[in-house]
């Protein structure tokens, strides 16, 4: 079976949302606004990653932040440590707020955490996931 698996997010400010994504490294493949300024549908793509994300229908209750999770969240694999660093100097420079800071791990990865402007919970790292460890 061929398959992919591709994240459909809602944000209150869908606009902010694709701006902050813009300024980490995505580009904007596709998007619909509607009348009011809303976004009906958009994508994003960084590299062989696709997201789609609109802007939310209602006013959801989102996860907080406990600890240092939300419970849920996207992980972005990175292919070097460096890269680790330098996207989530963009991520916090376009107005994220740190959750973990750039850390080696004891298991041999880098890693880091952080909140979008919209809440949403990004974590990056070298872990590449279903690769053996």
């Amino acid at each position: 079976m061929t398959s992919a698996l591709h994240a459909y997010l809602s944000y209150e400010n869908a606009p902010a949302a694709l701006d902050w994504l813009v300024e980490t490294g995505f580009e904007v493949v596709t998007r619909q606004d509607g009348d009011d300024g809303s976004v009906r549908h958009a994508e994003v793509r960084l590299g062989g990653i696709v997201l789609m994300l609109a802007t939310a229908d209602a006013s959801y209750d989102r996860p907080r932040l406990i600890g240092q999770s939300t419970g849920d969240g996207l992980y972005l694999w990175a292919d070097t440590p460096e890269r680790v660093d330098a996207w989530f100097a963009l991520g916090v420079a376009a107005g994220a707020t740190a959750v973990i800071t750039p850390e080696d791990t004891e298991w041999g990865t880098r890693r880091a955490r952080l909140l979008d402007p919209g809440g949403k919970e990004w974590s990056i790292g070298t872990h590449r996931p279903g690769a053996a460890w």
